[in-house]
């Protein structure tokens, strides 16, 4: 994936950065950032060290001090938007772990049209107080994209993120921070606040399932992150957030007309469709089904899909769906005997065998 980003670095858009930069700074050297940018050693970077390289090159061409660098970054990053304006605050990782005050402020700019999440994440470990009592304060701005960072940063499992090995032992200061955010109205907060707690539940499923024991059935939007930080229990069959979903007893629902190919070539779709039946409406049914794939030892890693979970208001209900056996970066397949199998709420109902040619 990386491989792709990084070529969002084209010679043009550092020209265009470098432009950005001189009307900021006049006597700015274009041509030799530009020149110091694409070194020899540039094609071999993936995106990160691109957007470190950037950064070291930002600060070898900006011959001020840390505070005025950051005044001249803060007002040229008003024209550069998304993951790949990283570098600015790659540049305060690098360059203002010495100066928390300048740097928050810097880092509060630089998240609204990019984002923080990963720079914030050195200062943690730098000083973790400091830093959590700012993210605090974060967590009650006006702005939602600052409020996210609150709940981003700190998330113990952040992917491509440095790692925090004692918020993934003891998330006992990430939880205050998301008991400030957890009745925000905005979906790109809520999600983050969702990630944050899924991520948790990996080492600390206790807290997960006693917070979704306090908050859910007080609103819908709080319902909703309840559920969503849930979905790695879930997957699990933790058999206490599957009751606190209602989730719980499938023993009435019978699954019949259970067909599927029982061989199909390298690279086809596996079809498969079933019934689910029950002498009373069926009610809530979390519905994944799993395929056993085979692996090079000939021993099978089970991989879980959802179907539905919802509530179901009738005594019948039929499903039809097909997996991919194409070709993944992701995933390699390897021919013969694996297996598909039916779960409801969390139970497994039936197993079959299919062959992979």
């Amino acid at each position: 994936m990386a491989e792709l980003l990084k070529n969002i670095y084209t010679k043009s858009y550092i020209e265009n950065l470098a432009l950005k930069i001189s009307k900021v700074y006049l006597q700015f050297n274009k041509q030799g950032f530009i020149s110091s940018i694409f070194c020899p050693l540039w094609e071999e970077y993936e995106l990160k060290m691109r957007m470190r390289h950037i950064a070291l090159t930002l600060n070898t061409f900006l011959p001020f001090s840390y505070k005025e660098q950051l005044e001249i970054l803060k007002e040229v990053s008003k024209d550069f938007y998304s993951y790949e304006a990283m570098f600015f605050q790659d540049f305060v990782e690098l360059f203002g772990l010495e100066d928390f005050e300048t740097s928050f402020a810097a880092l509060e700019v630089f998240t609204i049209d990019s984002t923080s999440e990963f720079a914030i994440r050195a200062f943690i470990l730098k000083d973790e107080n400091k830093t959590i009592n700012q993210m605090k304060l974060w967590a009650n701005s006006s702005n939602e994209h600052i409020r996210r960072l609150a709940s981003e940063g700190c998330r113990p499992r952040l992917p491509w993120g440095i790692s925090l090995p004692k918020f993934k032992k003891d998330p006992l200061k990430i939880l205050e921070i998301l008991e400030i955010l957890k009745n925000d109205k905005s979906k790109y907060v809520q999600k983050s606040v969702a990630n944050n707690l899924n991520d948790i539940s990996k080492d600390n499923p206790h807290l997960v399932i006693e917070f979704v024991s306090k908050n859910l059935g007080i609103s819908k939007d709080l319902d909703w992150i309840c559920k969503h930080a849930s979905r790695t229990l879930l997957k699990q069959a933790e058999e206490k957030i599957l009751n606190l979903f209602g989730y719980d007893d499938s023993s009435y629902i019978n699954i019949i007309n259970f067909k599927y190919d029982t061989t199909l070539q390298m690279g086809e779709e596996l079809n498969f469709s079933f019934d689910i039946q029950s002498e009373k409406n069926i009610g809530n049914a979390r519905i994944e089904y799993a395929i056993y794939y085979k692996r090079a030892n000939n021993k099978h890693n089970k991989k879980l899909f959802m179907i539905s979970q919802n509530e179901i208001k009738q005594k019948t209900k039929s499903f039809a769906k097909k997996q991919s056996f194409k070709k993944l970066t992701t995933r390699k397949h390897y021919k013969g005997k694996h297996f598909i199998s039916i779960i409801i709420n969390g139970k497994e109902k039936i197993k079959k065998e299919f062959t992979l040619l």
